[in-house]
Formats: structure tokens, C-alpha cells, sequence
């Protein structure tokens, strides 16, 4: 399959590392030309480089912007008018007991996790309905169905997606945008690789090792029995993005490698 994004901009946020990072590298590699967004200058023009590394030729541009914040993403879209395709990447994790959370939390993780996607598809998603054309993903999680005990509050936001993601392609049906959204599983993304750290210490194992260990005893019913790589995850956001996506929408794309156990 020859995905081909020549003349198309693609937004994926929080793209400086992680899932992010590897599906604008893959978006890159289509022709598309691909905004990175990351909090931080530096980091994204390092994950810029990054990306012009990887990819020969690669048309790639950056904005830093704090998108769990409304001014953030005003600030984004004022850089960054036009688009036609949205990954709503960005996201916070941080495995805590819901007696140790509090409010200011669950309103911190909804703005980022949850508010960044509304707020972003509301600014683009009208423009592309207009064009007749449009790709819009929110990467949510498998959290979203199977909720952690560790990660309530994380598993809330997920959920939340999954109900915009839905909604949105509904209201934009016939217009040729389509809106999904993809769940990964257990990922060897940055963010994991620092949660398992101190347990890659201790055993003196690899990262692949301890997060195979993580996945059999906390998540059993996974089916690979191992973690995901993020190119395994982006592989699936590219194909959503593409042409030959055009009757996928509103859909929930598992890329949890079975741990959802269901039909």
C-alpha cells in the first residue's frame, strides 16, 4: 500500500517523543508536511532534526505551545491556521491511588488530555469540512475500556475521547472528514521507559524485558504478551490518515495487542 500525503498539512501534538514523535516521522515519510508541537523550543526543534534525520527531504515545522491550556492552543492555531489532518497526541500519565488525587489533578488531566483535542478539532475540523477532505485521530488508549486501578483518573480521560472522537464523526458525516480514534496498549514510549527505569535498574534487565514483565502481571490478557513499539502504534495512525482510510470513521482502532478481551 502506497499512502502518498504529498500537499497535506499534518498536526500531531505533544510530537516531540513517544507515539507522537514516531507517527509525525511516519506522516513525514508520506509527504505530508508535519508540524511538531511540543511545550518546549528546544525540544521541539531537536525532535525536528530528529524527524529531518530519519526522513530525506522531509518537510517538517514546529510550535511550541502549552496545549492543555486555552491560550495555549489560541497561541498554536494563530502560528498554525489551516490543516488537514489532526493528531490529538498530546497527553499526561502518572499511575496514582484514587485517594491520592486531587482536584486540581482531574481538572489538569482533562484540560491536557481531553480539552487540547476539543478545543483543536473546533478551530480546524469546520475548514476541512469546507474542503470536503480531513483526517482527524485522537489517541486515546486501551485505559479508555479496561480502566486501571492505578490510573483512574487517567483512565477517565480516555474514555472521554472515545465519546468526542464518536460524536464528532457523527456530526461531520458526508462532509469527507473522518474522525477516529486509536487505542494503544502498553507502549515502549518514553514516558513508560521512565515508569519502568527504576525497575530496569534493579533487575538489570532491558526496557523490552521489564516491560514484557509489566504487561504479563499487569495487564495478563494481553495477547503479544509484550509491549508495543511506538512505530507499531503510528503504523495504524498513518494508515487512518490516509486515502485509503476514507470509509473509516468513528471508530476505535485497538493497537493494545488483545489486552481488551472482547469481540
Amino acid at each position: 500500500m502506497n499512502i502518498d500525503l504529498t500537499g497535506k498539512i499534518a498536526i500531531v501534538t505533544g510530537s516531540t517523543v513517544g507515539i507522537g514523535h514516531a507517527v509525525a516521522i511516519g506522516l513525514a515519510r508520506t509527504g505530508a508536511t508535519v508540524i511538531v508541537n511540543g511545550r518546549k523550543q528546544e525540544a521541539v526543534e531537536k525532535a525536528i532534526a530528529k524527524i529531518k534525520e530519519a526522513v530525506a527531504g522531509a518537510k517538517v515545522e514546529g510550535v511550541a505551545a502549552d496545549l492543555g491550556t486555552a491560550d495555549g492552543v489560541s497561541a498554536f492555531v494563530a502560528a498554525i491556521p489551516s490543516a488537514d489532518i489532526l493528531v490529538n497526541n498530546v497527553g499526561i500519565f502518572d499511575p496514582k491511588d484514587f485517594f491520592d488525587v486531587p482536584d486540581e489533578e482531574w481538572s489538569r488531566f482533562f484540560e491536557v488530555n481531553v480539552m487540547s483535542g476539543v478545543r483543536l478539532s473546533r478551530a480546524y475540523a469546520q475548514a476541512m469540512a469546507e474542503r470536503g477532505w480531513g483526517r482527524i485521530v485522537f489517541i486515546s488508549s486501551e485505559s479508555g475500556i479496561n480502566i486501571p486501578v492505578e490510573m483512574i483518573h487517567y483512565g477517565f480521560t480516555k474514555t472521554a475521547q472515545l465519546s468526542i472522537s464518536r460524536g464528532l464523526a457523527k456530526r461531520l458525516r458526508g462532509t469527507g472528514v473522518t474522525v477516529n480514534a486509536v487505542l494503544p496498549g502498553p507502549t515502549l514510549s518514553e514516558g513508560v521507559a521512565e515508569m519502568l527505569k527504576d525497575e530496569v535498574a534493579k533487575t538489570g534487565q532491558t526496557l523490552e524485558e521489564v516491560g514484557e514483565a509489566f504487561v504479563k502481571a499487569h495487564r495478563p490478557s494481553s495477547i503479544i504478551q509484550r509491549a508495543a513499539t511506538v512505530e507499531e502504534v503510528a503504523n495504524m495512525v498513518v494508515y487512518v490518515c490516509s486515502e485509503q482510510a476514507s470509509a473509516t470513521t468513528g471508530a476505535s482502532l485497538r493497537v493494545d495487542g488483545g489486552v481488551v478481551d472482547t469481540i
